[in-house]
């Protein structure tokens, strides 16, 4: 069986981070993302009507504080996808599931499960982790090494390839996890799921060439990431394998520049969540790697306005125009977020769209995958 996702030959457009209260914007407006369950739904049915490829959640387990303590409100991703999956007919949806907190062997059962359900339109987003915080809330040490936080996700990740190839019942030892007698059924229907890996650090774009289909991975835009989608190209081919590469992005389309300008001041300057974002960013610099302390230090505005992200600003031209030069410098897709995923999305599909097809980026019928 095909994995559409991982075969199609079109740039993939995907949704981020709509599980989590006020998606990627750190903003105090009234009209923040709620992240309730109706309106996840809203999007998804609106996502597979105009073929969007996919949604991508966060898993996440406390706040960033701040006067709405972003990111407080969060649904969990694989009840989430499953759900999501229930409700549409095309749409692609990745479970995030953070290695230290999840075990291999359940979580390789609930995604065979899912995919029972909906053959090969779930995927797996594998966490290696970086949040002190939560670990702490956890009870569970976070290894200050990148090293070690990448050799546990690794003896994770063989451990669900193990048991979703191999039949009967056998012994899997480990240094992280010594299973004796385990057994998995049922398997996913392709014999695999589709894997993507938000690899930034050196550790993680590794790990990500070696095991993802996609990596998942912050830049700073289109020019920087032409060397990095080549990196990782070539890091996957001394692997014997090909990876698709994707970035995050936070949209502001808007019939003017002006327009869209002006909103964005709006919600990620003059009523940015700044303790929010100073938590936000103080976490990222403490605890990982995505992005290096240059980005952290020239990103404010970005963290605001999209969790550092890179801006697609402008009109619908403009719009298009940046998401063709990230086609033309290699990746195979970005992920979006909007300040109103639904309400956006639709202006998103009705002039960006047409737009991309126009441009070979898309299929000519709007629908991602078959």
């Amino acid at each position: 069986m095909s994995i559409p996702i991982v075969e199609a030959d079109h740039f993939r457009l995907g949704l981020f981070s709509s599980n989590c209260s006020g998606g990627l914007a750190v903003t105090t407006i009234p009209e923040r993302w709620s992240a309730s369950w109706a309106d996840n739904l809203a999007l998804a049915r609106l996502a597979d009507e105009v073929g969007i490829d996919f949604m991508l959640p966060i898993a996440r387990w406390i706040g960033y504080g701040g006067t709405t303590n972003f990111h407080e409100g969060v649904l969990e991703p694989i009840p989430w996808a499953t759900a999501i999956l229930a409700h549409t007919e095309r749409l692609n949806a990745f479970a995030t599931v953070h290695t230290a907190f999840n075990h291999p062997v359940v979580t390789a059962k609930q995604l065979a499960t899912i995919d029972q359900m909906a053959p090969g339109r779930v995927g797996v987003n594998v966490v290696a982790g970086w949040n002190q915080p939560e670990y702490e809330a956890m009870g569970v040490d976070l290894p200050q090494d990148h090293d070690s936080r990448y050799a546990l996700a690794q003896e994770w990740i063989d451990v669900l390839g193990a048991l979703w190839s191999r039949e009967g019942r056998y012994d899997l030892p480990g240094r992280f996890w010594d299973l004796k007698g385990v057994e998995a059924e049922p398997k996913p229907a392709a014999g695999r799921l589709p894997i993507l890996n938000a690899g930034s650090s050196t550790q993680g774009r590794a790990y990500a060439a070696r095991n993802a289909d996609f990596v998942f991975t912050i830049v700073g835009g289109p020019e920087d990431g032409a060397e990095v989608v080549s990196q990782v190209r070539a890091e996957a081919s001394g692997q014997g394998r090909s990876s698709g590469v994707l970035t995050p992005t936070h949209v502001v389309c808007r019939p003017t520049r002006a327009e869209a300008e002006e909103f964005l001041h709006y919600y990620a300057v003059e009523n940015a969540d700044g303790d929010a974002v100073d938590n936000l960013m103080r976490l990222q610099g403490l605890h990982a790697q995505s992005f290096t302390p240059e980005m952290l230090a020239g990103f404010r505005s970005r963290f605001a306005a999209g969790h550092g992200t890179c801006p697609l600003i402008g009109t619908p031209d403009d719009v298009a125009d940046e998401i063709e030069r990230f086609a033309k410098a290699g990746f195979g897709g970005i992920t979006m977020s909007f300040v109103d995923y639904v309400g956006e999305l639709d202006y998103f599909a009705q002039e960006v769209m047409p737009r991309l097809v126009d441009k070979g980026l898309r299929p000519a019928s709007g629908h991602g995958a078959p």
